[in-house]
């Protein structure tokens, strides 16, 4: 597959709500997408970075310095596949989300000229998938309960809560009053506390929660570990978790029995696979987060969530959870499921009219 330019497209998706976690708050995604283009096919792809580097190191204006400077010129002449683009950028360290965006972009056009599927592509077993939903930090309790209870009736079949120091027992113990036992119920804390707080982490214990996830920093798999010792719930990994060697150190170590999959983190599906594999190898958990995306980076995420390993619900919320108007056709949730996009690729296409009235700026990078 010859690749003949490259585009590289900024975005402003307005959320319908501001989404509060440890880390901050975000009201509009900024989002950079990459479209390939070939004789044959094109294929799109959206980069997971948030505009500031708190999730993680990588940022928006960073993933497409880095994509324009380094790793678009990296990829060789000629025919060029998924695969290919992974060992093109493997000498370049990090930026996993830009290499992510510039891999699945690659992918789909190559899906899209053989005619066959992301799901088919990478073994899915489900034409649906289980919906959970990530609810942010709230200004208090009653209101918590209010955008709870709005997603239970919508029909999500798992609830997660972002938590912080201070914002934890009290909120989660709300919640689980409030639904009862049957809510399946997890809670993100997205690296806020540290081993220290192991004895009040245990305090959460006592709501039948099926994780916590990332509670300690995103470099220490060891006190991870350590804390796994300490509690009942099962911990769940996100942050640490940036490629199939981190993951079987985490196993090794014991430091987690589920694992949150994040394809742009871990630098594409294709990583995200291995990652799937090793996991189910061993007995771990895994399922699919989400980075707030569009329709784009959602039919990717969608398709992997339907992966045999992919067990729990994952956070593949439908459209209308962030946007008034996705970017492609909305996906819709139906009895708490999701469907599998069963086209060529991706399964989606930016809707023209919304693309051009987000757009922000664009570029194109002649091969």
């Amino acid at each position: 597959m010859d690749i003949t330019g490259i585009e590289l497209r900024r975005i402003a998706m307005p959320l319908v709500t501001p989404f509060r976690t440890s880390f901050g708050v975000e009201s509009t995604r900024d989002v950079l997408l990459v479209r390939v283009v070939t004789a044959d096919a094109e294929g799109w792809a959206e980069c997971g970075a948030m505009s500031e580097p708190r999730y993680c190191s990588q940022y928006t204006d960073g993933a497409q310095d880095v994509l324009r400077r380094f790793l678009i010129p990296a990829l060789p002449r000629g025919a060029v596949d998924a695969e290919a683009v992974g060992r093109a950028v493997r000498p370049f360290t990090g930026h996993r989300l830009a290499k992510s965006a510039l891999e699945t972009a690659v992918l789909d056009a190559q899906l899209r000229t053989t005619g066959e599927s992301f799901a088919s592509f990478f073994g899915a077993e489900r034409d649906r998938v289980a919906c959970g939903v990530s609810v942010g930090i709230a200004d208090s309790v009653p209101e918590l309960l209010d955008a709870v209870a709005g997603y239970v009736a919508d029909g999500y079949v798992r609830i997660k809560l972002k938590i912080e120091p201070g914002w934890d027992v009290e909120p989660v113990r709300a919640v689980r009053e409030r639904f009862g036992d049957g809510l399946a119920l997890q809670v993100d804390a997205n690296a806020a506390y540290t081993l220290a707080d192991a004895r009040h982490l245990a305090r959460l214990d006592d709501f039948d929660l099926q994780l916590i996830e990332q509670p300690l920093s995103h470099d220490d798999l060891v006190q991870h570990a350590a804390l796994a010792r300490q509690l009942r719930t099962p911990l769940c990994l996100d942050e640490s978790i940036e490629s199939a060697a981190d993951a079987a150190a985490a196993i090794q170590l014991g430091s987690c029995r589920v694992i949150n999959i994040k394809p742009g983190r871990v630098g594409g599906y294709l990583e995200a696979r291995r990652i799937h594999d090793l996991a189910r190898a061993h007995g771990v958990a895994v399922w699919c987060g989400g980075m707030l995306e569009t329709g784009i980076g959602r039919a990717a995420n969608v398709a992997f969530a339907a992966l045999p390993g992919c067990t729990l619900p994952g956070d593949t919320s439908a459209s209308d959870r962030y946007f008034a108007a996705d970017l492609t056709e909305p996906f819709v949730l139906e009895e708490g499921h999701l469907a599998v996009p069963q086209g060529p690729g991706l399964g989606v296409d930016p809707l023209p009219e919304v693309l051009e009235a987000v757009t922000v700026s664009r570029e194109w990078i002649t091969r």
